[in-house]
């Protein structure tokens, strides 16, 4: 063995936040792991870098949604390895139609984990009418969103989706019929007829959405339910920012690594894959490093795990070519003087979560029409976080960082334009989207930093700059992803390589179900002991008897 060479029982690939949980299950088995990492950055699209002197700011997410229902965080026991959520509540914000509107409707909407005082905000703004619909909507799809968390933990098969909705059933005896109807048909139907059955705002309905719509596919499309539904599971545990920036949840899973004997190496990418008598061996860093293990997760795109492969890649994974679309959004990341200020409304109804910047429905289709044309979207539409308003630690006394994120923005466009020449003309427009909410908000920024589709590919290895690595589709979810050849999180007749990461089952978004799903397959090819297997999912169980 070669100086610098190393040998354990798994190397990861990738350093983002599903590679650092596949790493810490299968430490926590007793493996010996190390993680590889191109990035001198730990996280991935789930890091926060000092961009400005003292200004800390996330590259990738901020707000953490799914991972808080997950069990990760708990099942690693993240808390005591340094993670503090600060909790999003109220954990959405959508303005009035126009500020200072007089009337019912010119009231804004505010989403908080007390679903009383949610639905009081309702009836204010929206009318009886909906505000009652809307609890009657929680209460109905709160259950179906606990099933959807269970089948985004479990491997995508039939039985664990069976496992997953089977305890739904059917009504009880008795219990009237509800606008959801029938089971199927809502599953599988789109987020905008979700809507239409059950409430009359219009103000109500793009709130929602916009809140749905953050996964990917505009909620026209079938199969959207379930995202738009999700609203109901926060007010059990609302979204969380890391204190200290969204890069807390890696930090954190490093720590848990390191304690149970893994390492992470930064700044030296797998170059290739290592195989022997068609069996991967390990991997061969950039640096000509050799780290030999019987296992290797693949925690990076799909595509680039293909690439790594290279001429031992079989067919299933030589010909994968799973939708990876044509960009998915633009970031602008401001440091301002002030946070946002919406007329009338106190800031901490305004700034406590996602400010959804959006009132009619149609501004979102337009955008995403325009998105599918290849042009830039006519009419940004924005949504805004700001949680230096909560988290001192992100900016020094006077000053704010503001994430603004507009979605359905190509990275090829249809004229063939250059993004880093469009970039600040493009973040000047949606600044000023969330300045027709929030005046005075363009005259608060003193920097900018502007993540274009072609930076973010750049910068996060994202192709296309698609944060979901796969379009979030119905044809491209569960057993459909990244395709159906490699939806088991193994490649066919190339043993000791396994998926994970966003390119798999569940897909985007800050969750750790990929990683540890990954994890649990490898530890059950390895013929890890049961109990060790079942520890997530029983934990994960407790956890959700608990809410």
């Amino acid at each position: 063995m070669r100086e610098g060479d190393t040998s354990v029982d798994a190397v990861v690939v990738g350093a983002g936040h599903n590679g650092l949980v596949a790493a810490c299950y299968l430490a926590r088995a007793g493996l010996r792991v190390e993680v590889v990492e191109r990035d001198e950055v730990l996280g991935g699209a789930v890091s926060t870098v000092e961009r400005w002197p003292g200004v800390r700011v996330d590259r990738g997410s901020s707000a953490h949604v799914v991972v808080r229902h997950s069990g990760v965080v708990e099942e690693l026991a993240l808390a005591d390895h340094g993670l503090r959520y600060v909790d999003c509540d109220p954990w959405g914000f959508a303005p009035a139609p126009s500020p200072g509107d007089p009337g019912p409707d010119g009231r804004p909407l505010v989403f908080s984990v007390d679903l009383d005082a949610t639905c009081a905000s309702i009836e204010a703004a929206c009318g009886p009418a909906d505000a009652a619909a809307y609890r009657s909507f929680v209460e109905v799809w709160g259950p179906r969103s606990r099933a959807v968390v269970a089948a985004f933990g479990r491997r995508p098969t039939a039985a664990g989706l069976l496992r997953s909705f089977w305890p739904l059933g059917a009504p009880a005896e008795g219990r009237p019929r509800t606008p959801g109807g029938d089971l199927a048909v809502d599953f599988l139907g789109s987020g905008d007829a979700l809507l239409d059955r059950w409430f009359t705002s219009e103000r109500l309905k793009a709130a929602l959405a916009w809140f749905g719509a953050q996964s990917g596919p505009p909620v026209s499309e079938p199969g959207t339910a379930a995202m738009v539904a999700w609203a109901a599971l926060l007010h059990d545990v609302p979204p969380g920012h890391p204190v200290g920036g969204s890069g807390g949840l890696t930090a954190a899973l490093r720590r848990r690594l390191e304690a149970d004997g893994g390492r992470v190496v930064l700044g030296d990418a797998a170059a290739r894959l290592l195989v022997d008598d068609g069996r991967v061996t390990g991997v061969e860093t950039a640096s000509g490093r050799r780290v030999t293990a019987p296992v290797v997760v693949a925690a990076c795109h799909v595509l680039a795990t293909r690439d790594l492969a290279g001429e031992h890649a079989p067919p299933a994974l030589a010909g994968a070519a799973p939708p990876v679309g044509n960009g998915f959004g633009l970031v602008v990341r401001a440091l301002t003087d002030a946070p946002p200020a919406y007329p009338g409304v106190p800031a901490e109804l305004a700034l406590g979560g996602l400010q959804l910047l959006c009132t009619d429905r149609a501004q979102l289709a337009a955008a995403h029409g325009d998105w599918r044309a290849g042009r830039l979207p006519r009419d940004p539409v924005p949504l805004a976080m700001c949680f230096s308003a909560s988290d001192d630690t992100l900016a020094p006394p006077g000053q704010h960082v503001v994430t603004l994120w507009g979605q359905w923005y190509p990275y090829a466009t249809a004229d063939g334009a250059d993004w880093d020449a469009l970039a600040d003309a493009e973040a000047a427009r949606l600044v000023a989207a969330v300045d027709r909410y929030a005046p005075g908000f363009a005259r608060s920024v003193q920097r900018l930093y502007v993540q274009t589709p072609l930076s973010l590919e750049r910068e996060l290895s994202l192709p296309r700059g698609n944060v979901m690595h796969v379009e979030m589709g119905l044809a491209s979810m569960f057993a459909l992803r990244p395709t159906p050849a490699l939806s088991g999180y193994r490649v066919p007749e190339l043993p000791g390589l396994y998926l994970a990461g966003a390119s798999t089952h569940p897909g985007g978004g800050v969750s750790g179900n990929s990683g540890r799903t990954a994890a649990r397959v490898v530890l059950s090819d390895r013929g890890a002991p049961a109990r060790l297997r079942a520890a997530a999912g029983r934990a994960a169980g407790r956890l959700r008897g608990r809410r």
